[in-house]
């Protein structure tokens, strides 16, 4: 493989339902549509239903990306269910430094993570019941990613979401990534 460059690798952790996969889609649109980078994001395929444990991953680089695998050494992760952590090990394989953002409202130091790893936990629920009116927490994830990486910008994962969704409810997903960034950036 002769790619040059850095690669991002996001893996995004949730329950059937709770929109892992359109995340990582609607991520991988941003950097590729409106940050000029290249974007692969895909899910595991498996017997998933509502509730079961789901993995979907997308890879952000400044050159084309071939690998079409699993993502098995994130340099970020997003969970978007804190129960998960009792039934995945959330942080296998993950490196050093990488990323760890979380839904929940217990503190970083409440969850049993590595201390190597760069926690930011947001109450993401909250604001998606709040302003969407249901607490799928995707597109408020991906406004408290933007807030901790330079990976997209919120003005890039607002364009994305409004590219996926219906007009009315793009505009209050894209109202909750904007609060969820917000909420991170006071911290």
């Amino acid at each position: 493989m002769n790619q040059t460059g850095h690669m991002e690798e996001v893996r995004w952790h949730g329950r059937g339902g709770q929109g892992a996969v359109l995340g990582a889609s609607i991520l991988g649109s941003a950097a590729a549509l409106y940050e000029g980078k290249y974007a692969v994001s895909f899910p595991t395929f498996g017997a998933e239903r509502r509730g079961a444990p789901v993995q979907a991953f997308t890879r952000i680089a400044d050159h084309v990306i071939r690998s079409r695998s699993q993502i098995y050494h994130p340099t970020k992760l997003i969970v978007l269910d804190d129960t998960l952590f009792d039934v995945v090990n959330i942080t296998d394989g993950v490196p050093a430094g990488a990323s760890l953002l979380v839904n929940t409202r217990k503190s970083a130091s409440e969850l049993s993570v590595p201390d190597y790893l760069n926690v930011v936990t947001l109450d993401a629920s909250a604001i998606a019941r709040d302003i969407i009116g249901v607490a799928i927490v995707n597109t408020t994830m991906l406004g408290a990613l933007a807030a901790t990486t330079t990976l997209v910008s919120l003005d890039s994962i607002k364009k994305a979401i409004a590219d996926a969704l219906p007009q009315k409810v793009a505009e209050r997903n894209m109202a909750a990534a904007e609060a969820a960034y917000e909420r991170v950036r006071g911290k």
